[in-house]
């Protein structure tokens, strides 16, 4: 027979993704301001600290808003946090939720 080897299993994983219930309240948002003709434009991240959503209204600048989901924040501030074009940090959460409320209600402003 052969030599077993275990599966390697650090503590961290590799890279932070979206859950699937997670990335669908984040596209039906987008697709709702792509509807309302705000965004034209998205891109993920998926790094080793953060998985990050952003989104642009065009193509070639900065993202209009970035949400990202920091696990290692969890337990502090809360690992969700909806981030403006200059970079400041305009909510954070530990619900995805709250944390998308002021663009939807952003949204509202923008169809009535």
């Amino acid at each position: 027979m052969g030599i077993v080897t275990p599966f390697p299993h650090g503590g961290q994983p590799s890279q932070i993704g979206f859950e699937r219930a997670e990335l669908t309240r984040i596209l039906d948002l987008y697709g709702r301001m792509v509807a309302a003709g705000h965004w034209k434009d998205y891109a993920m991240n998926l790094g080793k600290d953060a998985a990050v959503f952003a989104a642009f209204r065009r193509a070639a600048e900065r993202p209009e808003f970035r949400i990202e989901k920091r696990p290692a924040l969890r337990g502090r501030q809360g690992m969700w946090a909806l981030i403006g074009e200059q970079g400041m940090v305009l909510k954070r959460g530990h619900e995805l939720g709250p944390v998308l409320a002021p663009v939807e209600r952003r949204l509202m402003k923008l169809v009535d």
